[in-house]
C-alpha cells in the first residue's frame, strides 16, 4: 500500500453511534473560519482554462483538538496538500479551488460566497465525521461528489451519501483507498462543460465510474466452520430469561419495545453504581486479571500495566453489577462517561472478556446493537462484534472498525486468536484491544431492530486484519458477498453500527426473524 497519500487515497467508534459522534464533534469546538489552501500549479480561470469546469474542492473535517476519527491531534494539513497536488495532476481538465470547511455555518458561508464565482460543482472530501458539511453542500443542488477519506470521515460519508441518494440529489459518492478512483469520478465534472451535459448525466457517470473501478468479487469459498444453532423457540426462551443493563443513558420507550419483541428486560442506571463497584474491586484480583491479559497478548504497545489494571478493575466492577442484578449483558455510554469524567477507566478490555466468556459487553450504550449481540450469543453461542464500518470499493471490502472485539470468535470453548493491547484510538488514552481475527471464514453482519421490526443483513469472507493507525484499533476486512454498491444504500436508515459474528448463520437468522415477525433487509 502506498503511504505517500492519506489512507482513503492510497495509504492507509448505529443510531446510537450517530449521537455519540455528535457528542465528539461538540467536544471538539470548531475554531477557525473557512480556510483556503494554495497549491503550486493550480489552474487559473484565464485563457485556455476558461472552458474547464470550476470545482470547489472542500476538505470537510472538525478540529482535532478533541477525540475524533481519525484521532485527537491528527494533522490534516499534509494529507490535504498531497491530495490536492495529486488530484490536480490526475485531472488536468478540471480547475480545483481548495478550501477547508469545518461546520454547517462555514459551509453555508462558502455557498453564499460561491454564488458570485461561477462554481460548477463540489468535490467534498470527508476527512473526519459529523461536521454536517456534506449534507449542507449537497442541499445547494450543484453537481457534487462525496469522497470518503477512509478511517476519517467514513461514518458521515455512509450516512450522508445514502441519505442524498434517497433524496435524489445531484450527488455521486466514492469510498476507495485509491486516489485514482476519486480522480476518475472527478473527471466526470468535465461533462458539465460539454453540449447537453446535465447534472443527471454527471451523477450517472460518477456511478458508472465507481462501478467500473470496483474490484470484481474474488474467491468466496470459505474454510469449514460448522455452526450449532438452537431453534428459534429456544433462542426466544433464553431472551425472555435475560436482562441487559444500560449505564449512563436512557432510551425511554425503547426498553418497553425491546421487552415486547424479545421479552428481554432492560434496566437503565446512571454511573454511580458502576463507579462504586469499580472502586470496590479487589486490587489483587484486578492485578491478576491484567497480568493474564498482558501474558496473552502478542504485543502490548501503548498502555502501561497500571492502566491495564484500572481496566481490569472496571471489568470486575461490571461483573459485580451483572451478578448483583442477575443480568447477562451490559452496555455503557463509555465515551460520554470517560470524556465527561463520569468514569476513569475504559471498559473496552472488560467488554472483550465478557464477550469471550459468553456474556455481552456492548459499546456506547447502543442498546440495539447490544440486543443484537445478546440474540446472536443465544442463537449460535458466538460473540457479536460491534463496529463502525468502512467501505473500500477498490478491494470490494467492508472493514469493521472498533476498539472492542472478542478474541474467541468461535465461542467460549473455541481457540483464542492473537491480539494486541493498545490505547483507545480517538483520544489516545486508556487501554483497548486490537484483535487479529481468523481469515478465510464466512462472517454474518446483522442488526435486529425492535421498532422497525426489521433485520439488516449482509455477509462476507474475512480476508485481512487491516494495520492502520487512524481510527479504531481492530479493523477486520471482509470481501463482500453480493453487491457492494447496494451495501452503500441503507446507512441513513440504520445508523453506522453493525454487529458481526463468525459463521454462515443466514438460515438461523432468517428463521428467528420469521419467528419474531421481522422482515430481513439484505443490504448487499
Amino acid at each position: 500500500m502506498n503511504h505517500e497519500l492519506p489512507v482513503a487515497f492510497g495509504s492507509g467508534c448505529g443510531s446510537c453511534g450517530l449521537s455519540r459522534r455528535k457528542f465528539l464533534a461538540g467536544c471538539a469546538a470548531c475554531a477557525a473560519g473557512v480556510a483556503g489552501l494554495s497549491v503550486p500549479g493550480m489552474a487559473s480561470a484565464q485563457g485556455a482554462a476558461a472552458a474547464k469546469p470550476r470545482v470547489r474542492l472542500v476538505f470537510s473535517h472538525t478540529p482535532s483538538t478533541g477525540p475524533i476519527w481519525p484521532n485527537i491531534g491528527y494533522d490534516f494539513e499534509p494529507p490535504k496538500k498531497r491530495f490536492t497536488e495529486k488530484i490536480v495532476q490526475l485531472c488536468p481538465d478540471v480547475e480545483f479551488l481548495p478550501v477547508t470547511v469545518q461546520n454547517v455555518d462555514q459551509a453555508r458561508k462558502l455557498l453564499e460566497e460561491d454564488k458570485a464565482k461561477n462554481i460548477d460543482g463540489y468535490l467534498v472530501v470527508l476527512m473526519a465525521c459529523w461536521g454536517g458539511v456534506p449534507q449542507t453542500i449537497a442541499a445547494a443542488g450543484k453537481p457534487t461528489i462525496f469522497a470518503d477519506d477512509l478511517y476519517g470521515g467514513s461514518g458521515e460519508f455512509l450516512i450522508a451519501y445514502s441519505a442524498v441518494r434517497r433524496q435524489g440529489l445531484k450527488v455521486g459518492g466514492i469510498s476507495s483507498s485509491r486516489i485514482e478512483d476519486v480522480a476518475d469520478a472527478a473527471r466526470c465534472f468535465e461533462l458539465l462543460k460539454q453540449p447537453g451535459g446535465s447534472a443527471e448525466a454527471f451523477v450517472a457517470a460518477v456511478l458508472a465510474s465507481r462501478k467500473k473501478n470496483t474490484k470484481p468479487a474474488g474467491d468466496l469459498v470459505c474454510l469449514a466452520d460448522p455452526v450449532q444453532a438452537v431453534s428459534p423457540g429456544e433462542c426466544l426462551k433464553r431472551l425472555k430469561q435475560s436482562k441487559v443493563l444500560v449505564i449512563g443513558a436512557n432510551h425511554g420507550g425503547l426498553y418497553k419495545q425491546i421487552a415486547d419483541v424479545f421479552g428481554t428486560t432492560v434496566v437503565p442506571f446512571d454511573f454511580k453504581e458502576l463507579n462504586e463497584c469499580y472502586q470496590k474491586a479487589d486490587k489483587e484480583q484486578a492485578a491478576q486479571c491484567a497480568d493474564q491479559w498482558i501474558r496473552g497478548a502478542e504485543r502490548v504497545i501503548e498502555p502501561s500495566r497500571d492502566e491495564i489494571v484500572k481496566c481490569a478493575a472496571m471489568y470486575l466492577g461490571m461483573k459485580e453489577m451483572l451478578k448483583r442484578h442477575g443480568a447477562q449483558g451490559i452496555t455503557i455510554n463509555c465515551l460520554g462517561g470517560f470524556y465527561g469524567g463520569h468514569i476513569t477507566a475504559y471498559p473496552c478490555l472488560g467488554f472483550h472478556q465478557l464477550n469471550n466468556d459468553g456474556l455481552v459487553g456492548g459499546c456506547e450504550a447502543d442498546i440495539i446493537s447490544a440486543m443484537t449481540m445478546l440474540t446472536l450469543t443465544h442463537l449460535v453461542g458466538r460473540p457479536g462484534y460491534i463496529s463502525d464500518p468502512v467501505i473500500d470499493t477498490s478491494k470490494n471490502q467492508i472493514i469493521y472498525a472498533h476498539c472492542v472485539a472478542p478474541s474467541k470468535v468461535f465461542g467460549p470453548k473455541g481457540p483464542t486468536n492473537p491480539y494486541h493491547l493498545r490505547n483507545h484510538s480517538e483520544d489516545r488514552k486508556g487501554a483497548a484491544i486490537r484483535s487479529l481475527m481468523p481469515l478465510g471464514y464466512m462472517t454474518t453482519t446483522v442488526e435486529f431492530h425492535p421498532v422497525r421490526k426489521e433485520v439488516i443483513f449482509h455477509q462476507g469472507k474475512s480476508v485481512e486484519n487491516v494495520d492502520e493507525d487512524k481510527a479504531c484499533r481492530t479493523k477486520l476486512a471482509v470481501e463482500v458477498k453480493g453487491d457492494i454498491d447496494k451495501l452503500m444504500k441503507e446507512w441513513d436508515q440504520w445508523g453506522w453500527h453493525r454487529v458481526t459474528v463468525y459463521g454462515d448463520v443466514k438460515e438461523p437468522v432468517f428463521e428467528l426473524a420469521k419467528a419474531l415477525g421481522m422482515k430481513v433487509v439484505e443490504e448487499a
